[in-house]
């Protein structure tokens, strides 16, 4: 067996995420209006705007996603509502209201019985830029460890979340991990340019746009554990 462990990645892997961040932003957008009254929260490149000004200012929002929202509720609560305690009680009630609700994911077909079954065969981990956490799914229980942005303090392409996740492990080197994820970037050159073994999760029928070499590919989960089987057997 020429691989040992097998990382993957969450958002857009193991569920699609657009649905479900849209529907957490407008329920917690509904309560905080239902709670303080009328928000002006602008259009989309208004929030992008945001978010790139406060990073400027703290550029460990970049990683650190859950700082980030509860800022930007920050800018559009400060004068609406004063009193900074009271403020601050929204803002964490609101925020701890929308990671509820981006868990409420729905798993692609066949994840389920993938990892299952690659867990008998592999050490099993997640490397995500994003805050799920696998562990608040029955899913979890067939996974080593579980690494963010936030624990590492950087984002995938960038080494820190693959280095982590090898240095878990005695004697196992780049070479004998597996990595899968759906970003061509973040996911497939991250571990490419490691020298792990990159899949990509390509549901959505993309081109491969890269300068290096297309990897092995797959579009249904289904088909996750031949692929890996016949990967190995190489």
């Amino acid at each position: 067996m020429k691989y040992k462990l097998i990382t993957f990645d969450l958002d857009d892997t193991f569920w699609d995420i657009a649905p479900v961040i849209i529907k957490a932003e407008k329920d917690t957008r509904a309560w905080l209006q239902k709670t303080v009254g009328e928000i002006e929260w602008g259009s989309m490149s208004d929030f992008m705007g945001i978010r790139e000004d406060l990073i400027k200012v703290m550029p460990s929002l970049e990683w650190d996603i859950g700082l980030l929202r509860k800022e930007i509720y920050k800018q559009k609560l400060k004068n609406i509502v004063p009193n900074e305690s009271e403020r601050n009680e929204l803002i964490n009630t609101a925020y701890s209201m929308f990671l509820e609700k981006r868990h409420e994911v729905i798993f692609y077909d066949g994840v389920y019985d993938a990892i299952e079954k690659l867990s008998k065969k592999y050490h099993l981990g997640i490397l995500t830029n994003g805050n799920a956490d696998i562990f608040k799914y029955d899913i979890g229980r067939f996974f080593d460890f579980s690494i963010s942005s936030f624990d590492v303090q950087d984002n995938k392409p960038n080494k820190p979340h693959f280095e982590s996740a090898k240095n878990k492990y005695e004697n196992i080197s780049y070479e004998e991990i597996i990595h899968i994820g759906d970003h061509q970037i973040n996911d497939v050159y991250g571990a490419y340019h490691l020298g792990m073994k990159a899949i990509w999760f390509n549901n959505m029928n993309n081109e491969w746009n890269q300068s290096f070499d297309k990897p092995d590919e797959f579009s249904h989960w289904n088909d996750c554990t031949k692929l890996i089987e016949e990967i190995d057997e190489r």
